[in-house]
């Protein structure tokens, strides 16, 4: 099983929880939403120190907040991979829509290359509606009236996107006319003849893969018939395995070849871990809380399970009791914690495991902790 970390990367805060502040009360200064950029940093070191398999960083964008405030995870992975020595970096997403493809690809390439092909390219569609307007897509949320057309442009951005990404990583030359992208672009003179292809400069040196989260319908058809892998994140413990057998079907139909139990899948699990289960409980709730006040208006909530057995209506925010109950959240000692990736791993089989173990607002210097729980406490029961 290869184990790796996420975050989100924000700041440190000390008024986390379910009431006030709002979410956009909060205001940070360019001091402490840089700082958040070098403790991220500081993290991924000591995550490859302890280990663990990889660190998974987060785009996001004008986060005045403090919740999320990499806006580049391939940059700042290309800075990590020159302080650490064996863990893989990868982005959990870069959000495809918001990048133009070749500058994508041509970024992905200079880390992947760098890193010795430590580089992993995640790819979403995104989340916030004030990151995409304002770099050129559009996203369907709760809070966005047009969302279902919005959903629709993003998603046929996205498409054409992925088709040049991959086109350009892996082709010596390539061409593209779509309805939102053409390359090259028609009638460009070039030492007295024109343009007809394009060839990236530079290309990946090493093998890579590339994954892409869940988190519709339309996603769990479209990934595994792309041959990319799928992550699952914030799903009742049913849904989780349901839709777990639902991607391996879709992809022997589409590859003519059986899945393993775990291949080609990525589970995400929130995690605290404490001496007690009544410590893990207290300490995680006002992060818990805090994550679903600042992520429940986009719809997260959607994979939770409703009272009638049926996927929650979006909008939905969780009690920390809903999410253990669901096991998106594990919390506890060591062992509990370990007992309950072992119970996943039973139900569905886990080859990669993506852990979240960081709530927004946490010091630094508790993640530290909790990093370190994990690997020496978790880890080798598992």
């Amino acid at each position: 099983m290869r184990v790796g970390i996420f975050l989100f990367g924000g700041v440190e805060m000390d008024d986390v929880g379910s009431g006030p502040p709002a979410a956009t009360d909060r205001r940070y200064s360019p001091e402490q939403l840089w700082r958040g950029t070098e403790q991220i940093l500081e993290t991924g070191v000591l995550c490859d120190q302890l280990g663990f398999d990889s660190f998974w960083l987060t785009e996001h964008h004008f986060q005045f907040e403090g919740y999320e405030v990499i806006p580049n995870g391939i940059l700042i992975g290309a800075i990590l991979a020159e302080r650490t020595e064996q863990i893989r970096i990868g982005m959990a997403f870069n959000i495809v829509p918001q990048w133009h493809p070749l500058k994508l690809a041509e970024d992905f390439a200079t880390l992947h290359n760098i890193s010795g092909g430590r580089g992993i390219l995640g790819v979403g569609r995104g989340t916030v509606p004030r990151e995409a307007e304002n770099l050129g897509t559009k996203i369907g949320s709760l809070d966005n009236p047009d969302r279902v057309a919005a959903d629709d442009f993003n998603r046929e951005q996205f498409d054409e996107a992925m088709a040049i990404v991959r086109m350009a990583l892996d082709q010596d030359t390539f061409s593209f006319r779509g309805e939102h992208f053409e390359f090259p672009a028609r009638g460009i003179p070039d030492r007295g003849g024109f343009v007809e292809e394009l060839t990236l400069v530079p290309r990946p040196l090493h093998p890579y893969e590339i994954w892409q989260a869940i988190t519709s319908p339309p996603s769990l058809a479209q990934v595994p018939r792309s041959g990319w892998g799928g992550v699952f994140w914030n799903n009742h413990h049913s849904f989780i395995k349901t839709r777990w057998e639902q991607f391996a079907e879709t992809w022997a139909a589409a590859h003519d070849r059986e899945l393993d139990p775990g291949e080609h899948r990525q589970l995400v699990l929130c995690t605290r871990v404490e001496d007690t289960h009544e410590q893990a409980v207290d300490a995680v709730r006002p992060g818990h809380d805090e994550f679903w006040k600042f992520l429940g208006p986009y719809g997260w909530s959607k994979g939770y399970m409703g009272p009638d057995g049926r996927p929650a209506k979006p909008g939905l925010i969780p009690t920390l009791e809903e999410s253990i109950e669901h096991k998106t959240w594990v919390i506890g000692t060591a062992e509990e914690v370990a007992e309950t990736v072992s119970w996943f791993d039973d139900q569905i089989g886990l080859e990669n495991l993506m852990i979240f173990p960081a709530m927004p607002g946490d010091s630094y210097a508790d993640t530290a902790e909790q990093v370190q729980r994990l690997s020496e406490g978790v880890l080798p029961l598992i």
